[in-house]
């Protein structure tokens, strides 16, 4: 399927008619892959940039900031529940792996969750008919678990080894603090529900939160992966929580995420 197709869309309608705000487009898609399918995850851009991969930020300006503050806010949708896990569990964990990030000591984001007002959200889900709405949730919103075939946008059979995915909504050519980025509107994140998900154990509800909330908070993927042809195993050169694919529990913050973060928000909002 041709990703640029979307990108022309998102100044058109969505599937289901709803025209899309002008100054919004979706911008890229960072996707988180189980170890197992030998597909490590990648970042999909939507507009034709070459070989040049852009990145995006948040707009540290009162002006420009959609709520109106610096600080990062972050919304968990409830009407997408995982089918096979209460959301007693599944929203704790989400809450868990945003308070990981938080509580980093170089940077004071003043974070804080919205609370839920039983709206479905979803730029993606409405451009791509899986109801939705293009209206802001939040800096960072967990839109919850979709279908697998929600996630073939990427690849045929994307859905069977694709364990959740972060878009990245931009405003519409801008850079308005002029630091050669694109500028974020917000993120959104889905979770893949065909998977057998768990807390605490394979496919953990909170690691796999935590990599895609890293992605939700400007971070990209780090790190080398590859398959052991003879043992069937992937290999993390170093291994961290950006890293591209699943490679079992992983709750706290490594070093290397550390760096990247830091490296980001230390100086936020200045």
């Amino acid at each position: 399927m041709d990703l640029s197709s979307y990108y022309s869309q998102s100044n058109l309608k969505s599937a289901n008619g709803e025209r899309v705000p002008e100054n919004l487009r979706v911008f890229k898609a960072e996707y988180f892959t189980t170890g197992e399918s030998g597909k490590i995850g990648r970042t999909v851009y939507f507009s034709h940039t070459g070989n040049k991969k852009l990145l995006a930020d948040f707009v540290p300006y009162l002006y420009f900031s959609i709520d109106g503050t610096t600080d990062i806010s972050y919304y968990i949708d409830e009407t997408r529940p995982c089918s096979n896990l209460p959301l007693s569990e599944t929203s704790p964990a989400i809450q868990r792996a945003m308070a990981t990030w938080d509580d980093i000591e170089c940077s004071n984001l003043g974070m804080h969750q919205l609370p839920f007002n039983g709206r479905e959200t979803g730029f993606m889900a409405a451009l791509l008919g899986y109801g939705g709405s293009f209206d802001y949730f939040g800096d960072v919103t967990h839109c919850g678990w979709l279908a697998p075939d929600f996630f073939d946008i990427f690849e045929k059979d994307g859905g069977n080894f694709i364990l959740g995915v972060t878009f990245t909504i931009a405003f519409t050519n801008s850079d308005y603090d002029n630091n050669k980025k694109e500028d974020v509107a917000f993120r959104e994140i889905y979770y893949n529900d065909g998977f057998e998900w768990n807390i605490g154990d394979h496919y953990d509800v909170e690691t796999i939160a935590l990599h895609e909330s890293g992605h939700g908070l400007s971070q990209g993927h780090f790190g080398k992966a590859f398959l052991d042809a003879g043992t069937g195993k992937v290999h993390f050169s170093p291994r961290s929580v950006m890293n591209a694919a699943y490679s079992g529990i992983q709750t706290d913050i490594e070093k290397t995420d550390n760096a990247g973060h830091c490296s980001i928000w230390a100086n936020w909002p200045n």
